[in-house]
Parts: structure tokens; C-alpha cells; sequence
């Protein structure tokens, strides 16, 4: 059976994306058997003759109306799957789906009947703010970056912008390229919609959330970008861990060389 990917060299290159993200996920040992979902806006990248293909699938609820969905296309990784196998075979672990008109269901078009991940519904209802707000970000993350869990499990980092002026401090680097930091979302049942609107309120002010004892949402313009700024962030976790490891608490950059590199590079206060 012919793939969706065929003869759509710009699809093909966002799905490429995420596969290789997938990969790095595995590697970085932060997606444990199935763990962590990805979906991905590809609306801008569908044709006509996309538009004419039938559902291989049911129509299915997300579960709430998301009025500025409609008509819109996500690329999703499957429910169950594991993201070392999606990073080889994207199109066997994941699937492409249209919402329908309803805004409240959506069916599978390609390429094969692969349920999108039970974590779904927050997705669709990030990508549908972002929408709203007429944001260019087309990528939401969410996967379990060892040490930035282990953090989220002690109490004093857990105040507002605690853990982000931490790891801001640790590498200039950090501030640069996640210049939002890190907002925190207290412990709540996964895929529950007080965690989903609990998410929804904190990726108002940050790009990356963490989710307590659990892991981390991220938001980007494509899945590499959401996977930079978790990446950035984990990195100055493992610096702050291996200096506590080494017997010392880490001294970090000062508040003046960080408003110092803020004014210098323009960046968000």
C-alpha cells in the first residue's frame, strides 16, 4: 500500500523530524517502554488530493468540542507504542488524523489504523489555543527527562520560577535558547483534564511545563524545537546534579551576569 508520505517531500521531511526527536527521546533514556506522546501540526502541508482520501478508521470522540480545530490535520504517535520502534518505522507507530467539522471527533487517514496516544485530548487542546492565538508553534512534547523528574520531587524547587532561575544559572547557554524557563504543574492523574487545564494555563507564560513526579510538556514552532528547550533544560539539571554528586552545592551564575547576558542577547525578562 502506497504511504501518505509518497511524493510529499515536505511531509515527509516533518515526519523525518519526528522520528529522529524519537530516536534522541530513546537515547537519552527519557521514553521507558511506551512513554512520552508527540503530535504535530501538518495542516499547512496537505494538498487536494490528501483532502480526498477516505478514513481507514472510525470516527472517533476526543472526548471535548475544540472549535478551532476544525479541518485540521495532526500527526500522532500511536497509543501503546514505543518511541525506539517510531523512530524507525514513524509511519507503523504513529498515524495521521483529520479532525472533522464537529470539532469533538476525528478520523485516521493514514497510514494505517494506528489509535493516537490516550494523552490525546490535552494535545489537541494545547494545539487548539495556540491556534486561537494565531501562534506559529505546530509541535507539542511530552516525554520524562530523568533528572528534571528527579528535581520535580523535592519540594523547595517547586515554588514559582524557583527551578527555572536554578537551571538558568547553571550554563548561559540555557537562558539563551529556553528563555521562557520552566513553569510547574502540580501532581495530577495522567491524561485527566484538571492536568490538561492545568497545562493550558502554565504554557500562557512558559514554553516548556513541568508536570510534578512525572515529567515534562513542551511547546515549539516544530517537534526539534520543543525537543531543544527540554533538552537545554535537562542539561543544566545533570550539571546541577553531578556538582551536588561531587559534594558541593553549585554556585551559578550570578543575578547581574544573568541580567547582563539578558540585556546583551535581547532576551525575555
Amino acid at each position: 500500500m502506497k504511504s501518505i508520505l509518497e511524493g510529499r517531500p515536505a511531509l515527509k521531511k516533518e515526519v523525518d523530524k519526528i522520528a529522529e526527536v524519537a530516536g534522541y527521546l530513546w537515547q537519552n533514556g527519557w521514553a521507558e517502554r511506551n512513554g512520552g506522546n508527540i503530535t504535530v501540526n501538518i495542516t499547512g502541508l496537505v494538498d487536494e488530493a490528501m483532502r480526498a482520501l477516505p478514513a481507514i478508521s472510525e470516527v472517533r470522540p476526543i472526548g471535548e468540542t475544540l472549535p478551532s480545530l476544525k479541518g485540521a490535520w495532526f500527526y500522532c504517535k500511536g497509543t501503546g507504542k514505543r518511541m525506539r520502534d517510531l523512530a524507525r518505522w514513524p509511519m507503523a507507530n504513529g498515524s495521521v488524523i483529520r479532525i472533522l467539522d464537529d470539532c469533538s471527533s476525528y478520523v485516521i487517514v493514514a497510514d494505517n489504523p494506528v489509535v493516537p496516544t490516550s494523552e490525546l485530548p490535552s494535545h489537541l487542546a494545547v494545539h487548539n489555543r495556540l491556534i486561537e492565538e494565531h501562534s506559529p508553534y505546530r509541535a507539542t512534547l511530552h516525554t520524562h527527562p530523568i533528572e528534571l523528574v528527579a528535581m520535580s520531587h523535592c519540594r523547595k524547587f517547586l515554588g514559582k520560577d524557583v527551578l527555572t532561575r536554578l537551571l538558568w544559572s547553571m550554563i548561559p547557554e540555557t537562558k539563551a535558547f529556553c528563555p521562557l524557563g520552566l513553569g510547574i504543574v502540580p501532581y495530577g492523574l495522567p491524561g485527566s483534564v484538571s492536568l490538561a487545564q492545568a497545562t493550558l494555563r502554565e504554557l500562557e507564560d512558559y514554553d516548556v511545563v513541568m508536570w510534578e513526579k512525572h515529567g515534562v510538556f513542551a511547546k515549539g514552532l516544530d517537534i526539534m524545537d520543543a525537543f531543544d528547550q527540554v533538552d537545554v533544560l535537562s542539561k543544566s539539571a545533570r550539571i546541577y546534579l553531578d556538582c551536588k554528586a561531587m559534594g558541593f552545592e553549585p554556585e551559578g551564575m550570578s543575578d547581574e551576569q544573568m541580567k547582563e547576558m539578558t540585556e546583551a542577547f535581547h532576551l525575555p525578562r
